[in-house]
């Protein structure tokens, strides 16, 4: 007999269905933003602070990944869990952001030229990608954290921590190669 087995294994699902839902709505709202006509959404509204906000949520991000990475190297658990937490905020902060500048700003072209042309793409490139790649990797080791999984979060994160440290490291080095390019760094 396997108790309580019956009660818990609904509530996983619910958990792991919800988890599968956000893992392909987040990226297909975020891919939707750039095929939306821009303008009159958010009229009004000053949003060119926001990537300057975003890039600096994506440094405290990194910050606190690479806390939780050492508290976690030193057993102490709850400074862990404290620090991981406050880099799933930071992070969901920034989406929130990052989906408002894109909802209400104009494309921005980079306009560098020479060596930091083809860095500047491949850097964005393999920000987007794995950007989406770690939404389902971050909510499942979450999960399996708040589920006492420590066996699978532990396997897990040998892949979704590097993944979301890049992530988090390269939305800056995108921010601060695309800045002198947006429109109000060029007086336009």
């Amino acid at each position: 007999m396997e108790p309580s087995t019956p009660s818990i294994a609904p509530r996983n699902t619910r958990f792991l269905i919800l988890i599968a839902a956000l893992s392909v709505a987040i990226p297909a709202a975020v891919a939707v933003l750039y095929l939306l006509p821009k303008g009159g959404r958010l009229a009004g509204i000053d949003v060119t602070f926001l990537p300057k906000l975003n890039a600096i949520l994506n440094s405290l991000t990194t910050l606190a990944l690479l806390a939780g990475f050492y508290f976690i190297k030193r057993g102490r658990v709850a400074a862990h869990r404290a620090a991981m937490l406050t880099a799933f905020v930071l992070s969901s902060l920034f989406l929130v952001s990052y989906v408002i500048y894109h909802a209400a700003a104009t494309h921005t072209v980079y306009g560098g030229q020479g060596v930091l042309r083809p860095i500047y793409f491949f850097l964005l490139i393999t920000h987007i990608l794995l950007a989406a790649a770690v939404v389902p990797l971050v909510l499942m080791a979450l999960y399996y954290a708040f589920t006492a999984q420590f066996a699978k979060h532990r396997r897990l994160n040998r892949w979704t921590f590097p993944i979301w440290l890049y992530v988090a490291v390269t939305g800056v080095l995108v921010y601060l190669l695309i800045a002198p390019y947006y429109p109000w760094n060029l007086g336009r």
